[in-house]
């Protein structure tokens, strides 16, 4: 099934029946009636919306009949952080949770949704903006972890994670100048915060973080790809959990 849906009276259909609409692409200056209807369902769902030029959206157009309008539509519902951490609770467990900052490629948020599966992670958090979406790329990448790991999209990381601390939640977040992960203490309600292999952790969302946590490295370059990150972080907390428990 495409991620894709096009055209004016396919795209209003799928707001109002409510399928989750990640972003909707516009003509930029068409201003025509069911266009700006369209933008209305668009604004009271608050999806995102791009207005770009007309070779953009024949470049996304999948029919070349997009008649203006092109929505990105998830391939999986998302989940919520109250659903996450009844999760946890349910389990008897103490929350671990990976959080995403900026980062925009499927592959990587596929990837590290596997991950969040295999280390026991009880769900995954992205932001609504400069994030990846639940598209069928994401879901090959997974490799089925996404029918077994929630993912939670939120407005704003920084306060979703200010949420969080009022529950017993502390955070860490993946960072070259970070003190080495092996010398933290990562026991407990947990929140682990990966940002994208360019730029890392974006300022407030690292302000936000009780620690930082480097990754020894040996070689001759200086970042990992975020989800091999989050892998070698992530089995470094449940190595610690394991110990604990012994």
């Amino acid at each position: 099934m495409s991620d894709m849906i096009e055209g004016r009276n396919a795209v209003l259909e799928a707001f109002r029946s409510g399928r989750c609409v990640d972003k909707l692409f516009v003509l930029d200056g068409c201003q025509d009636g069911p266009v700006r209807t369209i933008i209305r369902e668009a604004r009271k769902k608050d999806t995102i919306i791009n207005f770009v030029p007309k070779e953009r959206l024949d470049q996304l157009s999948e029919t070349k009949s997009h008649q203006g309008v092109i929505a990105q539509v998830a391939a999986y519902e998302y989940s919520t952080v109250e659903e996450i951490m009844a999760r946890a609770e349910k389990k008897g467990e103490a929350p671990f949770l990976i959080l995403l900052d900026n980062v925009e490629d499927p592959h990587n948020l596929g990837a590290v949704i596997r991950t969040a599966n295999l280390a026991g992670a009880h769900g995954v958090i992205i932001p609504k903006r400069h994030s990846a979406g639940l598209t069928s790329v994401v879901a090959k990448t997974s490799a089925g972890a996404l029918n077994y790991t929630p993912v939670a999209r939120v407005t704003n990381l920084v306060r979703t994670m200010e949420d969080l601390k009022e529950k017993g939640i502390w955070f860490v977040c993946a960072d070259m100048d970070g003190q080495t992960m092996y010398d933290l203490d990562l026991t407990g309600p947990i929140g682990l915060v990966i940002g994208n292999e360019g730029e890392g952790v974006s300022r407030l969302v690292k302000e936000a973080c009780d620690f930082t946590a480097s990754i020894p490295m040996r070689g001759d370059i200086d970042s990992l790809n975020a989800s091999v990150a989050a892998g070698v972080l992530a089995f470094e907390i449940v190595r610690q959990q394991m110990a604990k428990k012994k």
